[in-house]
């Protein structure tokens, strides 16, 4: 994605504006941007998940030796204009010693070229696109979710297994979308050399005309099809195709549409036997995870998603690379990030060092209709380390980053 058209902005905040104050003595602070009027069937139970982790951490001795932890939150309406601005005053008036959040991948690309220009780490907790820590990255800018790659790669495994070799994509017109059907067409001919790609479908994000979409993909005759739609796009998507027949004997391997973020407004109308990856919360019961979701129940009076856990392990990060660090300098948070392995309620998570991107992994089943309601089944979870290319590899995707 070219971020040109806020390179003025940019230039001009850096040259005329004071230096951040320092950090209180006894409090350490985190600038957090998200999408919270434009997303909040993610975004606020995400924002839910690490208020619910910041309150155990203080509640346990805080950071950094007795700190306090303080995320202050800002809205960026989807918008990478909006979070920019968020960005340069948190930075500027509020001093943070951080920035993390974000979660469209248009936003999450230009909060990181922000926080590279400033000396700023920066914690992308949620945008997919592969450029943020390959083509796009820089020394400041850490990945906590799996990548687009990586649940491409995983969706992959399972496609290949499929009869299917005549193919359709529907993905959003964007960054993440663009990068998840590239990434599902280089890997699955890669595993089935027989594969074809027969119809592409581009809907403007939250803009999708759903019936001439899905008469398109129609038309194509594919044996299957790869969605990358999420939110509105996904439940218009559905109801469509449904009703023309899209789905019917033709599988359908589906990004994210197994987090409960996603089926729960689906509910009576999920598609049965998707492929997908998701969160299958209520099956997932190690003493972490069982912990986590008790803790979420009683404090919130609600089930968690996939959001709930993003936000939850993001202010874990948070913790554990300020510990490590001691301080709250750029470079001793950038040393401390790199390699740091910290315990979550889905297991060990690692940032690696070759590439910023954490070893955060997917859940992957299919979906199934439950007494009306959308769930995920027949699902496995698989570690990101084990479809990430090798160190040497990423390092080689990263030319940007110094």
């Amino acid at each position: 994605m070219s971020l040109r058209p806020f390179a003025a902005a940019l230039a001009a905040w850096l040259a005329v504006l004071p230096a951040p104050r320092a950090d209180a003595a006894d409090s350490v602070k985190i600038g957090e941007i998200n999408s919270y009027s434009r997303i909040p069937a993610f975004t606020l139970p995400y924002r839910n998940g690490w208020e619910l982790a910041v309150e155990q951490i203080n509640a346990a001795g805080g950071v950094m030796g007795g700190k306090k932890l303080e995320i202050i939150g800002r809205d960026d309406a989807g918008s990478p204009e909006q979070a920019l601005t968020a960005a340069n005053e948190l930075v500027r008036r509020e001093g943070v010693a951080m920035l993390a959040g974000t979660y469209l991948s248009n936003v999450g690309l230009a909060v990181s070229d922000y926080a590279a220009k400033r000396g700023v780490v920066f914690l992308a907790s949620e945008p997919l696109t592969d450029a943020l820590t390959w083509s796009n990255g820089n020394a400041e800018t850490f990945r906590l979710r799996p990548s687009t790659y990586v649940q491409t790669a995983i969706l992959v495994r399972e496609a290949a297994k499929l009869p299917a070799k005549r193919w359709a994509t529907i993905a959003p017109n964007y960054e993440y979308g663009q990068a998840a059907v590239r990434n599902f067409k280089d890997l699955l001919k890669a595993a089935r050399p027989d594969v074809e790609f027969v119809a592409e479908q581009w809907p403007a994000q939250f803009g999708l005309e759903a019936g001439p979409t899905v008469e398109a993909l129609e038309q194509a005759k594919p044996d299957a099809i790869f969605n990358v739609t999420f939110s509105s796009d996904l439940s218009k998507f559905v109801r469509e195709g449904t009703a023309r027949g899209l789905f019917a004997n033709r599988p359908v391997v589906s990004l994210l549409t197994g987090e409960p973020d996603y089926l729960v407004p689906l509910g009576a109308e999920t598609p049965e036997g998707w492929i997908v990856t998701g969160y299958p919360w209520d099956e997932i019961h190690t003493p972490e995870h069982t912990a986590f979701v008790a803790a979420y129940r009683a404090r919130f009076k609600e089930d968690p998603r996939m959001g709930t856990l993003v936000g939850y392990n993001m202010a874990l990060a948070l913790k554990a690379a300020l510990d490590k660090a001691g301080s709250t300098k750029r470079d001793d948070l950038i040393k401390a990030f790199e390699g740091l392995t910290f315990d979550s309620p889905s297991g060990p998570i690692t940032f690696r060092a070759s590439d910023h991107q954490s070893t955060m992994g997917a859940w992957v089943g299919k979906t199934a209709r439950v007494d009306g309601k959308g769930k995920m089944v027949e699902w496995r979870y698989v570690d990101g380390s084990e479809v990430l290319p090798d160190a040497e590899t990423a390092r080689k995707l990263r030319p940007a980053a110094k």
